[in-house]
């Protein structure tokens, strides 16, 4: 099975993720973006100290409209006649 094909990203020079034979969190020389199986991307590279392979998972990209804590838009539930059904205050589902 082939991998996505990986997109351009540069790898900041600052790049640091967790050694775990060192156990604390290092310099990342070597960087490169991968996509990993599961189709997540992913910082790989080599510790600065003892050389050891190291990666660390990348968060996704944030899309415009998808901030946490955002309202979302519900479309109005439809009941079977076909119009949409109307919400009272005093409805115990809220």
């Amino acid at each position: 099975m082939a991998l996505p094909e990986n997109p351009a990203i540069a790898v900041p020079a600052d790049a640091e993720a967790y050694c775990v034979k060192c156990k604390a969190t290092r310099k990342v020389t070597q960087g490169e973006i991968v996509t990993v199986k599961n189709g997540k991307l992913a910082l790989k590279g080599k510790c600065e100290v003892c050389g050891t392979t190291m990666m660390k998972f990348l968060p996704k990209k944030k899309e415009e409209g998808d901030r946490p804590g955002a309202a979302k838009s519900v479309a109005p539930a439809e009941n079977p006649a076909g119009g949409a059904e109307a919400v009272s205050p005093s409805d115990p589902a809220l």
